[in-house]
């Protein structure tokens, strides 16, 4: 497999795209989604087998309604789906908790069959989708090997969950990972991680179960533990080590934005180079997930930069329509703004120009 230019361009810096999604005849801005799920029947069963101290259950958040049909999808109604909302481009990645709780060799083996499936997607359908490579963090140096196969071969980044058996993302281990990902200009995807089950008995339990695992999962504690897990990537000196990595953060930045002022004298305590907030603008990018709120825009806004912002409908936990979308673009005071949430940021973190994988 390897790269190639087609005529697709999509890194022309123009707004608009003629691809016509629904027949109107219109000009249409691009849209790329950058939090957009699947996985494959191997993956759920294997984690469904793992022994309970290392289960995730938020796992039973795919089989919800028809969620785990459009998990499986890479092909026509993945498609379908993405013509009515009015997306151009998917960037795929798996739904957590991708490989990370599986012992290191079962992890080395389906994270290399979940990329080559993911990339070969890409082949059959190179103006649709891209994809970020699943790694098996319980091994950190056949994590590391992993993105830099996926990445030879066309994956423009990688999906990363959290702390892997107890493990976090901030421990020396791993740091090979985070160099590599510096290294080949790769951007790293914190995605949100179900707390232990020591911290979700303290914190939120005594409901009935699936209160408590949505009050564990989307409801609030997926959105602390990716926030404390960037948080620590920072206070470990990562980004001093590292000042090229990129870290990607979902919902607004899981909340970090919001505690920009108290998280501020970290950076002199632990002995930074920079300050805390330089480190939000320069090494995090931020994407909504499919909270399409104007009030958390314009927060967003004030804490960061135009050029950190991408869009992402979080597919198929999340399913804006294109008229939902199209107005909340709409909040943008301008077209550059505008036009870099809903692509061009995308394309210049994931280096999408208009090649494809053959």
């Amino acid at each position: 497999m390897h790269l190639s230019f087609l005529n697709l361009d999509l890194s022309r810096n123009d707004s608009l795209t003629d691809r016509d999604h629904n027949g109107g005849g219109r000009q249409h801005m691009r849209v790329i989604a950058v939090e957009e799920h699947w996985t494959t029947p191997g993956l759920t069963a294997a984690l469904e087998a793992l022994p309970e101290q290392y289960r995730d259950d938020s796992l039973a958040l795919n089989t919800r309604d028809d969620n785990l049909a459009r998990l499986h999808d890479l092909d026509e109604s993945r498609i379908a789906m993405m013509d009515e909302q009015g997306i151009d481009l998917q960037i795929l990645s798996a739904a957590p908790p991708g490989a990370g709780p599986l012992p290191a060799a079962d992890a080395v083996a389906l994270s290399r069959d979940l990329n080559d499936r993911s990339l070969e997607a890409v082949r059959r359908h190179p103006d649709r989708f891209r994809t970020m490579s699943t790694l098996p963090t319980s091994d950190p140096a056949a994590a590391a090997a992993e993105l830099e196969r996926a990445a030879s071969l066309g994956a423009v980044g990688a999906m990363v969950y959290g702390p892997t058996r107890g493990v976090p993302l901030d421990d020396p281990r791993n740091d090979e990972l985070f160099a590599a990902a510096a290294a080949l200009g790769r951007p790293i995807f914190i995605h949100p991680q179900i707390p232990s089950r020591a911290i979700r008995d303290a914190a939120y339990g005594g409901f009935e179960p699936m209160t408590e695992l949505a009050l564990a999962t989307f409801g609030w504690g997926w959105h602390i533990e990716a926030a404390v897990a960037a948080l620590r990537l920072i206070a470990r000196g990562t980004f001093d080590r590292h000042p090229d990595l990129q870290i990607v953060l979902g919902h607004w930045g899981e909340l970090l934005l919001f505690w920009e002022d108290r998280i501020a004298s970290i950076a002199r305590i632990a002995g930074l180079q920079r300050p805390m907030s330089e480190y939000l603008r320069s090494n995090m990018f931020i994407t909504c997930s499919g909270m399409l709120s104007v009030p958390l825009l314009r927060h967003v806004q004030t804490a960061t930069e135009a050029d950190r912002l991408m869009f992402s409908t979080d597919y198929p936990f999340q399913r804006p329509g294109q008229g939902e979308i199209e107005k909340f673009f709409s909040a943008f005071e301008t077209d550059e703004d505008r036009g870099l949430f809903a692509h061009g940021n995308a394309q210049r973190l994931f280096g999408i120009d208009g090649m494809t994988a053959e």
